[in-house]
């Protein structure tokens, strides 16, 4: 029996909530709320992290990811964020093929710090930053068998910088997924502990 879930926990699935919403949100309407986005990305970049919190910039960045998550615990979801849940799953599938190609994983680790290096001289959202993210996703984990394939308005996804956010919004959601697992998350605690980690949300926001 896998042990209750903790808020770590709770905070690294929020976090691959948020970027997953943010995905269904550019693909449907060409936008995404500045501050949930630099979130996001900046949580690439943090890899020696002091806490769980502290890849996020503090659990009150994750509020859209809490919300969601939060949504798609209770059924409260609509048919627009049920992409977000779909792309959840997907990426969440993503991550388990990727912890198993160590070459992938040292490429993608590799780019990340080639990008953060870019971010020192420009910014972490810098167009030119999230260009090479998303060059870094779509060379590494969009080319395995499994792909997650976004739906949304061609008017929108055929615009590159928009593409670009996408792809490197799915990177940020494997880091999150990454972490879940890090930190002992598994799919059956979603599905034996729904309720405990409902509990645990409402904590956080009582909180926020």
């Amino acid at each position: 029996m896998f042990s209750k879930p903790n808020v770590e926990q709770v905070i690294a699935l929020a976090g691959l909530f948020q970027a997953c919403h943010l995905v269904e949100q550019l693909a449907r309407h060409g936008r995404a709320t500045s501050d949930d986005f630099a979130t996001c990305i900046h949580s690439i970049f943090e890899q020696n992290p002091e806490n769980t919190e502290a890849v996020y910039g503090g659990a009150g960045q994750l509020r859209l990811g809490i919300e969601t998550l939060h949504a798609q615990l209770t059924l409260q979801r609509n048919g627009n964020a049920s992409d977000a849940l779909r792309y959840a799953v997907g990426v969440a599938h993503l991550q388990g093929r990727l912890m198993r190609d160590r070459t992938m994983l040292q490429t993608i680790s590799s780019g990340i710090e080639r990008a953060k290096n870019q971010a020192q001289h420009f910014s972490e959202t810098h167009e030119n930053v999230i260009a090479s993210l998303a060059d870094l996703y779509q060379n590494t984990l969009s080319t395995l068998r499994y792909r997650i394939q976004v739906n949304g308005y061609a008017n929108h996804l055929q615009q590159n910088d928009i593409a670009s956010r996408i792809r490197a919004l799915l990177l940020a959601g494997v880091r999150s997924a990454v972490l879940w697992k890090q930190l002992g998350g598994s799919r059956w605690h979603l599905i034996l502990y729904r309720k405990d980690i409902i509990k645990i949300i409402n904590k956080i926001q009582s909180k926020l």
